[in-house]
């Protein structure tokens, strides 16, 4: 990977563990609503959770509804497929959200694996999410801030993943040509895709298995962090890696 002059790395379930602290937030809800969630387990609700949420996340990312409508919609919706419309979906939202906070992690090798190659590249954060939770997981592990070239949270940049804006805003931000910038991230239609439209080169973060689905040319998919560590020999950045300086 002696071509790569810029590494960014996607933020949820790429270098912070968003599906554990949605699993113990969900938890969280439904130990302080029991009246509302009863005995349903933590597994199953956290299914029945994605089913709802996903879809309303795709919409808002195209630009069809905005994240108002996504933070109610999908407890409302929950709450109606749980057949307990009369309860505040507002309210548990809103819980969700501070529960959801207390248990953010780093993917094991996660942070290992940034610092590493931070020491031998320029890198940088690009992530969709609600720019305000955003910023607070920065603040939570400062360190990703503190080592990136450039951070950019598509919210805040007018426009989400997979979208080519987002891309080429990051692109800029680089200071360096797509084809030198390698992404890292786990979502196949927002990482994979639409690094790969971009220009950029991909490396999926799938320690799950493809499901048969490829990088073709434009990458790799891996496993784990050591699997990507091992295509990067160590060396030091040269000037010609640095991004430039702002004026």
């Amino acid at each position: 990977m002696r071509d790569v002059s810029f590494i960014y790395f996607d933020l949820d379930d790429t270098l912070i563990d968003h599906t554990h602290a949605e699993r113990n937030a969900l938890s969280d809800v439904r130990d302080r609503y029991l009246e509302v969630f009863g005995t349903l387990a933590v597994d199953a609700l956290q299914e029945r959770y994605h089913t709802i949420n996903a879809p309303l996340w795709r919409r808002y990312a195209d630009g069809q509804i905005d994240k108002a409508t996504v933070k109610h919609k999908r407890f409302a919706r929950l709450l109606d497929a749980l057949n307990a419309p009369h309860a505040d979906p507002d309210r548990i939202q809103r819980y969700y959200m501070q529960r959801y906070a207390e248990h953010w992690r780093f993917i094991p090798g996660a942070r290992e694996a940034f610092t590493h190659l931070a020491e031998h590249r320029p890198v940088g954060v690009l992530t969709n999410g609600f720019a305000e939770v955003q910023q607070k997981k920065l603040e939570r592990f400062p360190m990703l801030r503190e080592r990136a070239a450039a951070v950019v949270l598509c919210e805040e940049a007018g426009t989400l993943k997979p979208d080519p804006q987002a891309f080429a805003h990051a692109t800029s931000q680089a200071g360096t040509d797509p084809e030198q910038i390698l992404y890292v991230g786990d979502s196949y239609r927002s990482d994979v895709e639409g690094g790969r439209n971009a220009g950029w080169r991909v490396a999926w973060y799938a320690p799950d298995g493809t499901n048969g689905r490829t990088v073709e040319n434009r990458g790799f998919d891996f496993g784990s962090w050591d699997a990507l560590l091992d295509r990067f020999p160590s060396r030091s950045p040269t000037d010609a890696d640095r991004p430039p300086s702002s004026p």
